[in-house]
């Protein structure tokens, strides 16, 4: 017989949800959606380290490292300390936003019900979603490319296909990435965990490859491209900023992942392990095969897809493609396919499920790239490119998550006090619908940022945007909640 009221229970600090008909019966609620149950936790600090290898190494990772020295003014040397500190402070966010993932067992759009309310979540959300189905279709663009490649290597007759050819594997991949997810959080631990020593093999196998070919002396010492005489702290900082918008969006959602963490211990261990060496090593490398690549293959290649596919060998670049399309895989389905699946059905969840937000997500991030497919099938000419796609629209729009991310980690530590209403995050009647002191808190950084484009005066405020929009956002927040003198949502959380 079905209970009436949910009951809530905690164990070694973790806390599960039994759900009554108070829950099952409420249109904020699905199977999907619901909060993990402690035996589902079972993501240990090393399952949590492969995710991070296997979403660090990637081709953008990769391209880090010439975009900072060629579009930001630093140096190589500077470029990677710019990386590694970056990866640092993002920690900070990451670690803080998981704790209520892993203590609670929910999901991102469940958690922004605490601070933009039930039904206002959708708004960050979506917002949310739409990033990530851009990053989605762009890596799997790359993905595609491998695809193409590697079948070229094997099928002499494939390569005449061209464009056409990248377009099929574009679709065979963007198939393949539904299918993982769609298996559920499972599937996603193991394609992790199986990829992670195999992505740091292709790592060495490149290194290996083109240390022979660059001097990391003369590397080291190519002077900047700013302006002589120049502060390096400006040119720093901006590249700073930029590098820890890479993972802005993973800072909001990484609860889809701690949801499934055992403590505590082994989401913060797991992170700290994960993310910032291999982002660290990953770029350096691909500085080295960037600079390598003039002797390697007589051009300057700034991407490993496209610099393995100059490789003579078949066999090795068969090899390597695969590699690389497995690399791919692990960095798509777990940091741009899981997150808009969990806010695509945030909207509705009875009429949402995880495989129709899935197929959604995918729709939505082919619509994204479909310019780029029809150039390459020939059906459009454009000077539209990809790159600039990847480093204008997406990076900028990044940057401007930083207040969701300050507003999340002041309203669950400072306002709720770690404390929230687990069965009332899935009901109407403990939360508001529309929390206006988190859209608030959320529009008055982004206007900002947008205002600070046109003038000279103001530019560092865009320039260093996720550090202001996150700083301001969380002290707007706060300063709201503390004036309305509002208690927290509740008293107690059993």
């Amino acid at each position: 017989m079905q209970q009436n009221r949910s009951q809530v229970t905690e164990r070694d600090g973790l806390f599960e949800l039994e759900a009554g008909s108070d829950v099952l019966d409420s249109p904020r609620y699905n199977h999907d959606m619901a909060p993990t149950k402690v035996r589902e936790r079972t993501w240990n600090k090393w399952h949590i380290t492969a995710l991070w290898v296997g979403m660090s190494i990637c081709v953008p990772t990769y391209t880090l490292g010439g975009v900072l020295t060629a579009y930001f003014g630093l140096s190589v040397g500077e470029a990677l300390l710019a990386i590694l500190f970056a990866n640092v402070i993002v920690l900070i966010p990451l670690t803080l936003n998981a704790f209520p993932g892993t203590k609670y067992g929910i999901p991102f759009p469940v958690l922004l019900r605490s601070s933009f309310g039930i039904l206002g979540s959708n708004v960050p959300c979506l917002i949310r979603a739409l990033v990530a189905c851009g990053w989605f279709g762009i890596q799997t663009m790359f993905g595609g490319l491998a695809i193409h490649l590697f079948l070229g290597s094997v099928f002499d007759g494939w390569k005449s296909l061209g464009g056409t050819g990248e377009v099929i594997g574009f679709m065979i991949f963007w198939a393949l990435n539904l299918w993982v997810v769609i298996r559920g959080a499972e599937s996603i631990k193991w394609l992790e965990t199986l990829s992670a020593p195999l992505l740091v093999a292709v790592g060495v196998g490149l290194l290996v490859w083109a240390m022979p070919n660059v001097s990391m002396t003369e590397l080291m010492a190519i002077p900047a491209k700013r302006p002589e005489g120049a502060s390096v702290y400006g040119y720093f900082a901006a590249g700073l900023t930029a590098m820890v918008g890479f993972w802005a969006t993973l800072s909001l959602n990484i609860p889809d992942f701690s949801r499934y963490a055992k403590s505590q211990k082994d989401q913060i261990l797991g992170q700290i392990i994960g993310l910032p060496l291999t982002m660290f090593l990953f770029a350096a490398l691909g500085v080295v095969m960037t600079a390598a690549s003039v002797k390697l293959v007589g051009v300057t290649v700034s991407d490993p897809v496209t610099l393995i596919g100059h490789i003579q060998s078949p066999v090795w670049v068969a090899v390597a493609m695969a590699l690389i399309i497995i690399a791919t895989l692990s960095t798509n389905t777990a940091a741009n396919i899981v997150s808009p699946t969990n806010d695509f059905q945030n909207i509705a969840p009875k009429v949402i499920n995880r495989t129709k937000a899935v197929l959604l997500t995918g729709l939505v991030g082919l619509i994204l790239m479909a310019h780029e497919l029809l150039k390459k099938l020939g059906w459009i000419v454009s000077d539209v490119s990809l790159e600039s796609v990847y480093s204008n629209w997406l990076l900028g729009y990044s940057s401007l998550l930083g207040p969701i991310a300050g507003i999340m980690v002041v309203d669950y530590f400072l306002i709720k006090k770690q404390q929230l209403d687990l069965a009332g995050l899935y009901r109407d009647d403990v939360y508001p619908a529309w929390n206006w002191a988190g859209f608030l808190a959320f529009g008055v950084p982004v206007v900002l940022t947008l205002l600070s484009l046109g003038s000279d005066a103001f530019s560092w405020f865009y320039s260093y945007g996720w550090f202001t929009g996150s700083a301001l956002g969380g002290i707007i927040y706060y300063g709201l909640c503390v004036m309305r003198a509002q208690p927290s949502a509740v008293k107690t959380a059993v």
